[in-house]
């Protein structure tokens, strides 16, 4: 069987940038340490009506100063609804509200929403029409739940596999980027929700996030990060957040050169900015440079920018621009005359379909062996890890979602096995203190503190010599931060606040107890003996409950020791591993967290038809991979994860998922290990000394062997790779080939070509880079001819000389292949202007 499949989606450029592209360049040269230095000049305003149309310069020319500056930044919202952001209307002039929402994976109220899986996730399926289909289900419950603004999606690149935020956004590939931005924005707008991409520019890490100082030649920028958010602009998104971090010496919301030079004068940006919660920095050079509003509050853009005005040191003309870029925004979504289509409902029923699609074509395989998948019905299994019975929906701060429901992957995969054991094997809330340990003893589980009442204990902790070492007390409370227990061992106080907003980006599954009570984690090494312990609780005005308990080395050896008893007694395991990501905190290791790698070695000794499903954020290091039979990539699989993992594991679907990211051997093997300069940076500054060798590229270029590379995945069945050409066309190459499922059964394969450096450009060029890729679906025996088409883009590099794109010419070798390193046919083609 022959079919023909022609991809031509695959390398997203600016339409509106096109002439632009090929000639003049932003005014800006490079500074001594590369990159984008701030203009010369505050750039001018645009004038009446350039950008907007006639309704927006009626309301223009009937507000008032205080009216135009309210609508400049965030307020306190009379009626809120959970959301994230506030913008009061003008009620006079009928301009309307907005309300802004967090929803990189589904919409962040207080309301239930669908969870969907996570981004990263998404990006696994290889599949811009996906992205389309979930950008949807957003776009229309966030109108339907009240919201006007989604603050989503994120398109910053994974370049460190540390970043706590990497499964919010997609990959480290520049152009897998580009695509999915674009689809999902459409997807996101054409329910009539205004998209946000975010956060411009380089806000790669959550560590010193507020405050780095990131540093990058412009080739470099341009290469990497800026393409996903030039792709966005493409697209038509209607808002842009800029980032908290600095970007050359220069705060990402007063960097003119970002968000004047390159935003609008380069890519025709006719949108507004709003700054990230509370990164703005100045009233005057954050106008003046381009930012337009100020969240999530008024402390630069409302009084003080009155009062810049009115003393002439900010010109009017300023205000208006910004206001003008709003209303432009607002009227194009029908907000201003009424001809926004009414609100939907909810479909919940829609929503949690394409979110069971999303998991299930973006669950990866990363390893196979000895038959162990799928799995066969009517067998015995043995369910391990706390996620397997405690469902990991989603991450941490922004992307937190309340979902309508979500199933124990534990009883989804009971209804498919004759028998299933279960054993928690890493406790992730504690077991109650003993009361013998406990001088005068009290209960530790079920402390009840009536309001306005205050709660004390002052004794001792006994330490036995089989328990010395390391403790983790791990609270559970009901009251807010503020009024968290306050619990001191020997004089130091172990659940301390956090400072800033890291306190209230709290992780999805560890920071929240089966029961709904907030946790928290101290791990204190403790010597045999007498210890003090204070503590102290206040009721508040609701009254509070809360339970003191611990985790021990002894304790961990009786979870694992569980756990093998019930591997040994199975056919099969199922081992859930977890790794709990949030906003505002970076990983410190790849490693799994806890006692897991412990728990993984010891069952798999057990049994080697282990399967370890990874519920974890990003890259995952795994000393203990070639004892599995078995290793499927989750991520964080949104309310259907576990109807998606039993689908996949049982065979019912491929899965469909390729890796967005490589996958490092270990914490000294990636591209910013041993560089403290790279990450996490050095007295406040980063350099991003790796150029444009970005993730695989990287690999490559050092010859560094990864664990798993970028564009990994495997398949139930196999797939044979042939016949490849090449030739050139008007807008870049064509790349065809031949595509054979040669197994028994229908399957997935994701085939990527990839396209080697031009011989005529005298600068510094990746290996590789990816040029294009195609999902396919094929039935046994099935034969399909597939043709990817390679942009121009793709094939051009930036001059930091012309301050432009260039296309590389000369023969260009073409890879075609499973992944980055699995790269199956060779071709060449001659490239010419």
């Amino acid at each position: 069987m022959t079919d023909t499949d022609t991809n031509t989606a695959t390398d997203t450029v600016p339409r509106r940038s096109a002439l632009r592209l090929l000639g003049g360049a932003v005014a800006v040269a490079a500074a001594a340490g590369g990159g984008l230095p701030p203009l010369a000049h505050a750039s001018a305003p645009a004038g009446p009506g350039e950008g907007a149309g006639p309704r927006v310069e009626r309301l223009l020319a009937r507000l008032t100063l205080a009216e135009k500056i309210s609508l400049l930044h965030g307020a306190t919202d009379p009626a809120p609804l959970g959301q994230a952001g506030y913008v009061p209307g003008v009620e006079r002039l009928g301009i309307p509200p907005l309300r802004l929402a967090d929803g990189p994976a589904g919409v962040r109220v207080t309301a239930r929403a669908t969870a969907l899986p996570a981004p990263v996730l998404l990006a696994s399926a290889f599949d811009p029409e996906l992205a389309r289909r979930y950008g949807r289900v957003i776009g229309r419950e966030g109108r339907a739940l009240g919201q006007d603004v989604l603050l989503s999606p994120m398109v910053n690149l994974i370049r460190t596999p540390y970043a706590g935020r990497n499964f919010e956004t997609f990959s480290e590939d520049p152009l897998l980027s580009c695509d999915l931005v674009a689809a999902e924005i459409g997807g996101i707008q054409e329910e009539g929700l205004v998209a946000t991409v975010k956060h411009f520019a380089l806000n790669n890490q959550e560590k010193d996030r507020m405050s780095v100082d990131v540093r990058a030649d412009e080739r470099t920028m341009h290469e990497t990060e800026l393409r996903g958010f030039e792709a966005a602009v493409a697209a038509g998104t209607g808002a842009v957040m800029a980032a908290y971090n600095k970007v050359n010496g220069t705060f990402a919301c007063e960097n003119e050169a970002l968000l004047t030079g390159v935003l609008r004068e380069r890519w025709g940006f006719d949108g507004w900015v709003m700054s990230d919660w509370s990164a703005t920095h100045g009233t005057a050079a954050s106008l003046t440079a381009g930012l337009d509003m100020e969240m999530p509050d008024g402390t630069w853009f409302g009084t003080a920018l009155r009062r810049a005005v009115e003393d002439g040191s900010v010109p009017e003309r300023y205000v208006d621009r910004a206001v003008r870029r709003v209303l432009a925004v607002m009227d194009r979504f029908g907000l201003l005359d009424g001809s926004a289509p009414p609100r939907p409902g909810r479909d919940a029923e829609a929503g949690a379909a394409v979110a069971l699609e999303v998991a299930k074509a973006g669950a990866t395989l990363l390893r196979n062996e000895r038959g162990t998948l799928p799995l066969r019905p009517g067998g015995t299994l043995a369910v391990i890890g706390p996620t397997g019975a405690l469902p990991l929906v989603s991450g941490g701060g922004s992307a937190h979602v309340v979902p309508d429901r979500a199933d124990s992957p534990l009883d989804v995969l009971g209804r498919r096995a004759a028998r299933v054991t279960y054993a928690l094997g890493e406790d992730l809330f504690g077991k109650p203190l003993p009361a013998a340990a406990l001088s005068p003893a009290f209960d530790t589980e079920a402390q009840r503190v009536a309001a306005g009442r205050t709660w004390t204990y002052d004794g001792t902790l006994t330490v036995t010599e089989a328990d010395a070492g390391e403790w983790t007390f791990v609270l559970h409370y009901s009251a807010p931060p503020t009024l968290r227990p306050q619990v001191l061992l020997d004089g130091e106080e172990l659940f301390p606040l956090a400072p800033g907003y890291t306190e209230y980006f709290s992780g999805g599954l560890v920071t929240s107890a089966p029961d709904g009570l907030a946790v928290r984690r101290a791990t204190p090494k403790l010597t045999r003996g007498a210890h003090r312990l204070r503590i102290t609780v206040r009721g508040g005005e609701q009254g509070q409950l809360f339970r003191l308990r611990r985790i021990t080395g002894a304790t961990r050896a009786e979870d694992v020791a569980e756990a093998v008893r019930a591997a040994r007694g199975a056919r099969d395991v199922v081992l859930f591993a977890y790794e709990d990501a949030t906003e505002g905190q970076d990983r410190t290791t790849l490693a799994l967290p806890g006692n897991q790698e412990r728990l993984i070695e010891a069952v798999t000794a057990a049994n080697p038809r282990t399967t370890v499903v990874l519920n974890t954020s990003s890259a995952t290091t795994m000393p203990w991979l070639e004892r599995t039979g078995a290793v499927l990539q989750m991520y964080y699989p949104g309310q259907e994860g576990a109807a998606a993992t039993a689908a996949v594991l049982y065979g019912d679907c491929d899965p469909g998922g390729r890796l967005t990211q490589s996958f490092p051997r270990d914490d000294a093997h990636h591209p910013v290990a041993g560089d403290p300069l790279r990450y996490p940076g050095v007295d406040g500054r980063q350099e991003y000394t790796e150029g444009v060798h970005i993730g695989h590229r990287w690999y490559d270029r050092e010859g560094v062997r990864p664990l798993f590379p970028f564009g990994h995945g495997l398949s139930y069945t196999s797939f044979s790779y042939a016949e490849p050409s090449a030739r050139r066309t008007r807008d870049g190459v064509a790349v065809s080939f031949t595509v054979r499922n040669t197994g028994r059964r229908a399957g997935v394969t994701v085939p990527q070509v990839y396209v080697g450096p031009a011989p005529d450009l005298r600068l510094d060029q990746a290996v590789r880079v990816l040029g294009g890729y195609r999902r396919l679906t094929l039935r046994p025996g099935e034969r399909r001819r597939v043709t990817v088409h390679v942009g121009a883009r793709t094939l051009s590099c930036w001059d930091p000389g012309r301050h432009d794109w260039v296309l590389g010419t000369g023969r260009r070798t073409v890879w075609i292949g499973a992944s980055s390193r699995d790269l199956r046919l060779r071709t060449a083609v001659e490239v010419r202007r």
